[in-house]
């Protein structure tokens, strides 16, 4: 969950943010630029550039294919309820398509091989026939790529899990994701099509300072990638929810399940990535988790930073011009004026004389891990020399622990014990022992009856 509300910016934060965007605004030749910070589960700076003025946290704009965001959240209660696995194959739940066999976890991490866009003209400039009618358009060629073999964007996925969810429920995806995700966030400005106050869609042209309309329409079957109009008050509770305050909404444990990288491993340096519904990035050495999205007239972003509790937010009616490096600039603002003063450590609130039995220095082989107990009462190992698989794990009522993060994410953590000893851990057939190679464990091979010796 996030700290409390975070008071408002320094002046020369405010200043530092003010000048970035003002500097997007203008040298991307952007009609309306409006650009938030996130913290404490709130907006606490906001600014407007271009024609738009106050009140500009209240004014729409498309969201594009953060909608997918939403739609995935919206499936994954659906998971959580017990009405559907993450393995299931689509078939499963809504038939007629030509991939059927593919599975709902792989349509929402875009690891399905479909194609990118729906068949016919490009859906995102011309009204889109409903699903049903769509549907009879598809093609097995409209299945390029192997199941799981490889990350391939698809809107056309999202269509699919977005008629999922409404033979589900039984009302259309726009009444299933506002009822579900956006009412009980408070995002009561965001809306299928726009409404009230709503910034108007404009392409700039490459060689002049001249503009021209974009089209607006009614999605159909393809809504669920990118038909939500949204404000930046909006957008920022959207980054709330992403920073940890999920409310009844989705559990914490959901949340974090969105937020893993498929395929791709998350310890490098730099990569991106994308989880459930959630594009996953790293940025000057910091985890972004949100999404970006695209539609003729408009450009959006949310991205939040979980360790610093910072999100932004950025919305814009351009087609393109954009600078691609403003969001990681404003988090870069912050982060390095006002960084995170992170709570206070505290104790554990009860000792568990078995766990303490088993956490210190361990070996692999001759590699040193050090096995902490942490005051929330998961396990943490790490590498003492620098480097190793460092991972989390959870206590199971069996007595095991099961691995929450890195190359052991989802691995087995047993005790072995010998009487009342512990004698080592067994992860995933890895064995650790209390000293190097120590003879009484149980380690695969086993040890030489000699012993370590000197060069011979």
């Amino acid at each position: 969950m996030p700290d409390a509300p975070a008071p408002a910016l320094l002046p020369t934060t405010q200043r530092l943010l003010l000048s970035r965007t003002a500097t997007a605004q203008r040298n991307g030749r952007v009609p309306s630029l409006v650009t938030g910070i996130v913290r404490g589960g709130s907006l606490v700076w906001s600014t407007g550039r271009g024609a738009v003025d106050e009140p500009h946290q209240d004014v729409q704009y498309r969201l594009g294919s953060i909608s997918k965001t939403v739609t995935a959240v919206a499936v994954l209660r659906l998971r959580d309820e017990g009405l559907l696995d993450l393995d299931d194959p689509l078939e499963t739940h809504l038939s007629g398509t030509p991939f059927g066999d593919r599975t709902i976890g792989q349509l929402l991490s875009h690891t399905a091989g479909l194609r990118a866009e729906a068949p016919g003209p490009w859906w995102e400039r011309v009204a889109g026939p409903p699903w049903a009618e769509l549907a009879t358009q598809l093609e097995p060629t409209d299945v390029p790529h192997a199941a799981g073999r490889r990350f391939h964007y698809s809107n056309l996925g999202f269509g699919a899990l977005g008629e999922l969810l409404s033979r589900h429920r039984g009302s259309p995806w726009a009444e299933v994701v506002r009822d579900e995700v956006l009412l009980p966030l408070g995002m009561t400005r965001t809306t299928p099509r726009p409404g009230g106050r709503a910034a108007a869609g404009w392409a700039v042209h490459p060689w002049a300072d001249a503009l021209l309309p974009e089209p607006e329409h009614e999605g159909g079957g393809m809504a669920p990638a990118g038909q939500l109009w949204a404000t930046l008050q909006d957008l920022g509770r959207l980054a709330g929810f992403l920073l940890g305050d999920t409310g009844d909404v989705l559990a914490p444990a959901t949340l974090d399940e969105m937020t893993a990288p498929a395929g791709v491993d998350s310890s490098a340096q730099a990569w991106s990535a994308y989880g459930l519904g959630l594009q996953v990035v790293r940025n000057g050495g910091a985890t972004l988790i949100g999404h970006g999205g695209s539609m003729p007239g408009f450009l959006a972003s949310v991205f939040v930073d979980r360790d610093q509790d910072l999100g932004t937010v950025v919305l814009c009616n351009a087609t393109s011009g954009l600078d691609g490096t403003l969001v990681g600039d404003l988090h870069s603002i912050v982060r390095t004026a006002e960084p995170r003063v992170v709570a206070p450590w505290t104790p554990l609130p009860r000792l568990d004389d078995e766990l303490l039995a088993v956490v210190g220095v361990w070996y692999w082989g001759t590699s040193a891990y050090g096995l902490r107990l942490r005051a929330d009462g998961l396990l943490e190992l790490t590498g003492l020399a620098g480097a190793g698989r460092a991972s989390r794990f959870r206590s199971r009522d069996d007595g095991t622990f099961l691995g929450l993060d890195g190359y052991h994410a989802g691995e087995v953590l047993r005790v072995v014990r010998e009487g009342a000893r512990v004698l080592a851990l067994d992860l995933g057939s890895f064995v650790f022992s209390r000293t190097p190679y120590d003879a009484q464990a149980p380690h695969p091979g086993g040890v030489d009856e000699a012993g370590w010796r000197a060069a011979p």
